[in-house]
């Protein structure tokens, strides 16, 4: 039941559908009219009843009018002729606020029968309006970054007019930077975008003001404007810039810290924080510049921080970075050029490369002993060094080939044994005002080159020797020293050997190679030999070898050995014993006879003194203890004996004296006896003298001869040394049958004279030399060699 019912429901509903259609096609008559806005009151739209086929004559009774309720205030009906006309002033901005098309729809109703009719009366436009703009100033903010031919809406110029009278274009005013650009809406207006034809720069201008027409297609056209006012917003676009690319300063070196090298001063046209600028070291900037200049990131103001060093950096390079605040941050280099002057702070610098402290003594002017480099960290005058040696040196400093390079040679012949060391002083001095110096010291060792031979002290040397000398014994020592060093002195002694003639002693002499002690091999012999002469020969351990001799006198000093030897009496048999007759009347002081002695020794070994050891008749004879003269003390008497025996005793002088005795028989006889055997003894006697004095003048010549050339020699050689010196033998002009010697000689500060018989006036005896040896002052000081006594 359902189902029919619901069938029946839909049935019902489609009847009702198709009598609504059918109606519908009876009173959906339409008439459209059109009639221009703001016509006058009255004016004739159209004539309805005609067009609908209305009887005139009926409208009124058929009641033909405009159904209330629609907008007939506009339009009324005239039921007399059925015309349309316009019952007051229509608007049609006002009516169909802008629309396209402006259609009034009035619903014209006849009734018997009732018929409704629709009319639409479209408004035509008419241009009463000009274009306007929502307001008359548009601002607009665009970045400055923004890209070429990007759009910005601008508000669209509304125009009540529609149609050809409607906005039909836009025109902006002249410009370089904006272009207008129309597109069509879906409302079927244009609408208006501004274009960005050519990049902005806020810091070249920084607002724009266009002005935009927008222009309607009536006829004439009317136009409106709006003014836009674009503000161009800044972008961080522009980099800081430096008002120079490159600072150039000069500091000097000793600047203190603190001290305001320059500053930095960099521009941003930018605006804000985009235009504000920082300084900062840039990335590559070396570390001594931070430690060296301290950087004012607000002021760009560059100030010293550390210790300039010119010689440590001539020149700083500080590139800055001048930065803006903006997002991202644009940044800049500024570059400053720190030019350091050098100031006279560093005193020069020696070096000194040796290639060897010690230099040899024979080097030739000229050797490089060292190197020298000087350097000074200054520059300029301030770095230009004089070099110059310590006075009295024999080096010198020669300009090497590179600058401020010397050598230090030798300038003149080296003696090491004048100087082995030197010590010298190398001063260098800049030529920087104040001037700096400094200096260095050199010790240089001169080595020692065998240029020295051995060299005696004395030369002749001379050697006094008492004979009877032990053999074997050392009798005297040589010494040579020699200038040089280590093996170049060490010496070695050697007696040059003779031609083994006679007079060469040199082989009974034997020298220690080392000490130069000199050994006799034998004893010598006063008597024999009283002087002779050998060389020594002292040569050094250098290579090669150096040598020099020396000659030694040596002079045999006479020990008293020898006893004396009675010449008269003639000794017989060991004994001497002779007889002398004198006449009984003789008076005192008469000459008995002479006793004559000799004694080979000389000095006070050779002086002898007589004496009388016995005699019978102490009161009539005298005895001369220096001549040996026997004379009568008194005349003989009767009482006298007429045989008296006198015994002589004769000694010499020396330290253990030695004698001699010697017995003379005095015989008194009458005067006639005593001529007669006077004449006869006188005349054996006289032959006995004459052979005794042969003998005795041969002896003595051969002995004075020999010691006289002895002493000339010995006074030569002497006085080549000094004039001083003198050696002679002195003889007793009072002597008259002993010999008498005498030699001087010296020891140490103190003369010695051996003499004879006699002392000479003002000598003294010196303690312990046993009466033989006289001190003699020394009134001048002598300047020879000593003369050396062998014990």
């Amino acid at each position: 039941m359902a189902k029919d019912r619901q069938r029946r429901r839909l049935w019902s509903w489609w009847i009702a559908l198709c009598l609504i259609l059918r109606c519908m096609q009876r009173v959906s008559a339409q008439i459209r009219y059109s009639v221009p806005e703001e016509v006058k009151e009255g004016t004739h739209v159209g004539n309805i009843a005609k067009d609908l086929g209305l009887d005139v004559s009926s409208l009124e009774h058929r009641k033909f009018r405009i159904v209330s309720g629609s907008r007939d205030s506009f339009f009324q009906v005239n039921q007399n002729n059925g015309i349309l006309f316009v019952h007051k002033q229509i608007d049609r901005e006002e009516i169909c606020d802008g629309n396209a098309a402006c259609v009034l729809n009035l619903k014209i109703a006849v009734e018997n029968p009732l018929e409704v009719h629709y009319v639409e009366v479209e408004i035509t436009d008419v241009n009463d309006h000009s274009p306007s703009f929502p307001e008359k100033d548009l601002h607009i903010e665009i970045a400055e970054n923004t890209l070429k031919g990007t759009r910005f809406g601008v508000p669209t110029a509304r125009d009540l007019d529609v149609g050809v009278n409607s906005i039909r274009s836009y025109r902006l005013l002249q410009n370089d930077n904006f272009d207008i650009e129309t597109r069509d809406s879906e409302y079927g207006d244009k609408s208006p975008f501004l274009l960005l034809q050519k990049p902005l720069d806020r810091e070249n201008k920084e607002k724009h003001l266009l002005t935009l027409t927008a222009v309607d297609g009536g006829n004439p056209p009317k136009s409106g404007t709006l003014n836009i006012t674009v503000t161009v917003l800044d972008v961080n676009d522009n980099r800081p810039i430096c008002n120079r690319d490159t600072y150039t300063i000069t500091l000097k070196e000793n600047a203190s810290p603190g001290f305001r090298v320059t500053f930095v001063n960099a521009t941003d046209p930018d605006e804000g924080v985009n235009g504000e600028v920082e300084y900062t070291y840039g990335r590559n900037v070396q570390r001594k510049v931070h430690d060296m200049f301290e950087l004012d990131k607000v002021t760009g103001e560059i100030r010293v921080k550390g210790k300039i060093d010119f010689e440590e950096n001539e020149i700083y390079s500080l590139n800055i970075m001048a930065s803006d605040k903006g997002r991202p941050p644009l940044n800049t280099d500024c570059r400053v050029i720190i030019k350091i002057i050098d100031v006279n702070d560093n005193e020069p610098e020696i070096d000194v490369t040796s290639l060897s402290n010690i230099v040899s003594e024979d080097a030739k002017p000229g050797t490089v002993i060292s190197l020298i480099s000087i350097t000074d960290k200054d520059s300029g005058i301030n770095g230009k060094v004089i070099c110059s040696l310590s006075e009295n040196s024999p080096f010198e400093l020669k300009p090497y080939v590179q600058q401020n390079m010397y050598s230090l040679v030798t300038k003149e012949s080296l003696d090491r044994e004048f100087a082995s060391h030197y010590d010298i002083t190398i001063t260098a001095t800049d030529l920087g005002n104040p001037a700096l110096s400094a200096t260095k010291s050199l010790s240089i060792d001169v080595s020692d080159v065998n240029d020295n031979t051995p060299q005696f002290s004395h030369s002749p040397l001379e050697v006094y020797l008492f004979e009877n000398n032990p053999p074997g014994q050392s009798i005297f020592s040589v010494s040579a020293t020699d200038k040089d060093k280590n093996e170049n002195a060490v010496i070695v002694y050697q007696i040059i050997r003779g031609d083994q003639t006679q007079g060469d002693m040199s082989s009974f002499l034997n020298i220690n190679s080392e000490t130069g002690v000199i050994s006799a091999l034998k004893s010598f012999d006063f008597e024999t030999v009283k002087k002779f002469q050998f060389h020594i020969l002292a040569t050094d351990s250098g290579s090669p070898s150096l040598s020099s001799n020396v000659t030694v006198n040596v002079f045999i000093l006479d020990q008293n050995d020898n006893v004396p030897v009675i010449l008269y009496p003639v000794s017989a048999n060991g004994s001497a014993e002779g007889v002398e007759e004198i006449p009984r009347n003789v008076n005192a002081g008469h000459l008995v006879t002479k006793v004559r002695a000799y004694d080979a020794d000389i000095g006070y070994n050779g002086w002898l003194l007589f004496s009388l050891q016995e005699v019978s008749e102490h009161s009539l004879f005298a005895l001369d203890r220096y001549t040996g003269q026997i004379r009568t003390l008194r005349s003989f008497t009767e009482t006298d004996e007429a045989q008296h025996k006198l015994v002589i005793l004769v000694k010499d002088n020396g330290n253990v004296s030695l004698s001699a005795t010697a017995t003379v028989i005095v015989k008194v006889v009458e005067p006639k006896e005593a001529f007669a055997a006077s004449d006869v003894k006188n005349a054996e006697k006289d032959e006995e003298e004459n052979n005794v004095t042969f003998y005795l003048i041969i002896t003595l010549g051969s002995v004075s001869v020999l010691f006289v050339i002895s002493i000339i020699v010995l006074i030569v050689m002497q006085c080549s040394k000094s004039t001083d010196y003198s050696s002679k033998y002195l003889q007793d002009t009072n002597y008259d049958g002993t010999l008498c010697h005498s030699i001087q000689y010296r020891s140490g500060d103190k003369r010695y004279m051996l003499v004879g018989p006699r002392m000479s006036i003002g000598s003294t005896i010196a303690p312990g030399s046993n009466r033989n040896t006289l001190v003699i002052p020394d009134r001048r000081r002598r300047d020879s060699g000593e003369v050396r006594i062998a014990d």
